[in-house]
């Protein structure tokens, strides 16, 4: 770990990421980016017995989120916030749903029809 990977708790003491994590880097099983939207499937008041980065996780997922605002909310760093929202998908506190990757955007015809029929209204 770099000095870079430390992230302080709420009472103000300092906590090495992989403290806040329970050792694990890396989270791989559900392939979650930056631009992965979460939502909450709980509210916070269900998710209260859980862990306080992972409440902190759930009641800023109240509305879908990217991974990337969930890390900036709470102010931890990207692959910690992936490791904990996938165990929070793991245990249906959070779920998730991948941007499509831009092979799958619509091409320029269809924006252009979506548009002109907009300009119509």
């Amino acid at each position: 770990m770099s000095e870079g990977d430390e992230v302080f708790d709420e009472g103000g003491g300092l906590v090495r990421s992989y403290v806040v994590t329970g050792g694990r880097t890396r989270s791989d099983s559900y392939g979650l980016d930056m631009m992965t939207l979460v939502v909450a499937l709980c509210s916070p008041a269900e998710a209260e017995h859980l862990p306080v980065e992972y409440a902190k996780i759930v009641r800023r997922c109240q509305q879908p989120m990217s991974v990337a605002e969930v890390g900036a909310h709470i102010d931890l760093p990207l692959p910690v916030v992936k490791v904990l929202l996938s165990d929070l998908i793991e245990q249906n506190y959070v779920i998730f749903r991948k941007a499509a990757p831009p092979s799958e955007a619509p091409n320029q015809h269809v924006l252009q029809a979506v548009l002109d029929g907009i300009r119509k209204l």
